[in-house]
């Protein structure tokens, strides 16, 4: 994992909250199979963590929590990099033993493992290829949905897992969008991201030349509607950026687009034009 990509002048993805319908049968799932660590916890909340003090994942369950919605905007995944492909050997191992449901993909850029949690909460757990390996041509990384070579992948390892590892960051985070052309305006001409991989009906968007921090799609149908607010599924997820001049610059760009930003304490607001909730935080 090469942490230039998570870190000044990027703008990353630094944690994910969701709703879930049952939080114990959740944190079990997360804790067990997928790795996380707690970091805190009440009855309707759980903040889970891979190095012991950086929220990576928050749980969240609302009293009136309603099952998650179909064909609306909102999550497709979110995705959890790994350190490395041993790592992500280990964790194949651990998750076939365990019986999980899982399906891989080769990216070219990455290799991907997904499953989906309890409330069907899509996970992508991937390791990055060296960036030197990935191919750009004018401005566009070349990314494919290839079969996952899964006998090399398990033999690169004989580690057990043995949870997420310390240096595990939130990689990227993909979304349902109800209209690819405003999303674009949205996070190009307001949040200041590269459009990286046209893909059909998807948009792969990233800062720092990394493969895409933030993927965008319409596959849940045009103009899909946003789902209730308590319902499982995606809360809010937070961009980092890199400097208080970096994030006054792209507030005043996306109020000048017409977009509400609120602050609440030190965090800044958004939503985007399909009503997917952003915090835009600065580093800690």
């Amino acid at each position: 994992m090469e942490k230039q990509f998570f870190k000044k002048p990027a703008i990353y993805v630094g944690e994910v909250n969701i709703n879930v319908t049952d939080l114990e049968k959740s944190l079990s799932f997360y804790r067990h199979i997928i790795g996380f660590s707690v970091l805190e916890q009440t009855d309707q909340k759980a903040v889970l963590t891979a190095d012991g003090k950086t929220p990576l994942l928050t749980l969240e369950q609302p009293a009136d929590v309603l099952p998650k919605a179909e064909r609306t905007t909102g999550l497709f995944h979110f995705a959890i990099l790994l350190p490395s492909r041993a790592d992500l050997s280990s964790f194949l191992n651990h998750v076939a033993e365990a019986g999980a449901r899982l399906g891989g993909s080769d990216h070219l850029v990455s290799e991907a493992l997904y499953l989906n949690d309890p409330d069907g909460n899509g996970i992508e757990v991937y390791r990055d290829r060296p960036s030197q390996e990935w191919n750009w041509s004018a401005g566009q990384v070349a990314m494919s949905t290839d079969p996952l070579d899964v006998d090399s992948l398990l033999g690169e390892s004989e580690n057990k897992w043995d949870g997420l590892p310390e240096e595990t960051v939130m990689g990227h985070i993909h979304l349902h969008v109800a209209n690819l052309q405003s999303t674009e305006t949205f996070y190009v001409d307001g949040l200041g991201f590269q459009i990286v991989t046209n893909y059909p009906g998807a948009l792969f968007a990233s800062t720092a030349n990394y493969h895409h921090h933030i993927g965008l799609n319409i596959w849940n149908g045009e103009n899909a509607p946003a789902p209730a607010d308590n319902s499982a599924g995606l809360n809010w997820y937070s961009l980092v950026f890199p400097d208080e001049q970096s994030r006054e610059e792209k507030i005043k760009k996306l109020e000048s687009l017409g977009v509400n930003v609120k602050k609440e304490n030190d965090t800044y607001i958004v939503k985007d034009p399909s009503e997917n909730e952003i915090h835009m935080l600065l580093p800690e």
